[in-house]
């Protein structure tokens, strides 16, 4: 903290930091409200009765 007292980010850091978090507080929100796009979803392969080493 004392090393922030001293140096202070850049206005132009927190902003693009706050535009980082809004972005990341939309998508959740987005995906809670909305839901999970199939296209997005990834599905492993069945194999059945086969162990993979």
């Amino acid at each position: 903290m004392a090393h922030w007292a001293r140096n202070p980010p850049s206005l132009a850091r927190v902003k693009f930091v706050g535009a980082v978090i809004a972005v990341c507080l939309v998508l959740f929100a987005i995906e809670t409200w909305v839901g999970w796009p199939d296209w997005m979803s990834l599905e492993a392969e069945r194999v059945p009765n086969r162990v993979l080493r």
